[in-house]
């Protein structure tokens, strides 16, 4: 089932210009989030368009089709953030400084958005920091509560925002980690952030740079579950529209290079981090089309040297599996056309994936320790925003002889 190409966007999910150029077509692909079920696999998944877009106006980047929300965050969502220790611990270190650079205790409220199964929230608990987290997937919800951190089950909105105001007053902080891009109304969002915050309080949010996603050839980060990807030039007018100032940014390392951004009602002063930020996105231009003209070239090389390498392997005898079954994982493979004629299966740390089979390639999804008990060749990592933690975990695997490939570079290590 395709859902027909007339449904796309029209204007931007920030301005609404109708100035929306594409500079990028992946194909029609269904949702590479979603795990199948073995009663599933004799059924068509639906499959939807994953085109990217620059606006004119205000440079946002784009996909052009808006899956229904209800359809990409179900029951059965099967990310659940606590499965990496590295992320836990990367929260950890961002919740330990907001308490020390904004003073937060026993009388300080954070509220965050897209809180997933409480790794972030916990972390505010030891400090006597009254949390309150909410996600749309039952599952990690669940899994939150268990640990100690209240959760709402459901979307936030504008209206969902006046609904924590009215049981548990303004908040000092609201976080979110990597939601922004999931967000279709992206104005309704700002605008209950806004309405949330104290006079005085704080918005922070942490999401994949679209400067780093375009030059490093990031092309696997866009699926159907990330709407828009921003760049500090993106964000400014969307933010100041609804009366919030992006007052500090910091680069990280993160799902191969990510900002973290702080915003406020203008009442701290503007870093020299933000100032120089800006001006480099402005002189490499991502502000123009013309800085992303030749991304569709160089994915397309990705894309080809990868199928070729693999064919030849399997042409050669040699064994290839993939190691995680995480949605750019999917992107990766369906829209390069890998399925199980070139992998056999993928190994994942989560048991939430596991016995289930990835949408499209309809590759089985193992425990990684198959790759001990079946000693395939290479492991195409498809997770390699946590290339280290995943080296590390399998480091028998590597002096047995088992290498893992990188997609992007088709680096061997």
């Amino acid at each position: 089932m395709t859902v027909p190409m007339n449904a796309n966007l029209t204007g931007c999910r920030s301005c609404d210009s109708k100035h929306l150029t594409t500079f990028l077509r992946l194909g029609t692909l269904p949702l590479s989030g979603h795990l199948l079920r073995a009663e599933d696999l004799d059924k068509q998944e639906p499959r939807y368009p994953l085109d990217v877009a620059l606006c004119a106006e205000c440079s946002l980047v784009q996909i052009l089709y808006t899956v229904p929300p209800e359809e990409v965050f179900a029951t059965e969502y099967p990310y659940y953030s606590s499965v990496s220790p590295t992320w836990v611990a990367h929260c950890k270190r961002n919740v330990d400084a907001l308490v020390k650079r904004f003073t937060l205790g026993v009388n300080h409220f954070a509220v965050e958005i897209a809180s997933n199964d409480g790794y972030l929230l916990q972390h505010f608990l030891p400090h006597g920091v009254k949390v309150l987290g909410i996600d749309p997937a039952a599952g990690p919800v669940e899994k939150a509560r268990a640990i100690g951190v209240p959760t709402l089950l459901g979307f936030f909105t504008e209206q969902v925002s006046n609904v924590v105001m009215a049981a548990h007053g303004l908040a000092d902080v609201v976080l979110g980690n990597n939601v922004l891009a999931h967000v279709a109304d992206t104005n309704g969002f700002v605008a209950g952030v806004a309405a949330l915050l104290k006079d005085t309080g704080v918005a922070v949010f942490e999401f994949p740079h679209v400067m780093q996603l375009i030059e490093r050839c990031e092309f696997d980060t866009i699926y159907h579950e990330h709407l828009c990807y921003y760049s500090l030039t993106s964000l400014f007018p969307l933010f100041a529209r609804h009366g919030l100032t992006i007052f500090d940014v910091e680069q990280l390392p993160t799902h191969g290079g990510s900002l973290r951004i702080y915003a406020d009602r203008n009442c701290r002063p503007t870093t020299k981090a933000v100032q120089n930020l800006w001006a480099e996105e402005q002189v490499r231009g991502l502000n123009h089309l013309g800085y992303y003209r030749d991304f569709a070239a160089r994915v397309k090389d990705v894309q080809t040297k990868l199928h070729t390498f693999l064919s030849a392997e399997r042409i050669a005898g040699r064994r290839v599996v993939a190691y995680g079954a995480a949605a750019k994982g999917g992107t990766m493979l369906n829209s390069t056309g890998i399925t199980t004629s070139l992998l056999d299966y993928v190994v994942d740390k989560s048991p939430f994936k596991q016995g289930r089979y990835m949408t499209g390639s309809r590759l089985p999804v193992y425990h990684p320790s198959k790759l001990m008990e079946d000693k395939p060749d290479y492991a195409l990592l498809l997770t390699w925003n946590f290339k280290d933690e995943i080296l590390e975990q399998q480091a028998e695997y590597r002096t047995r002889g088992g290498r893992f490939v990188l997609p992007v570079g088709l680096e061997v290590i």
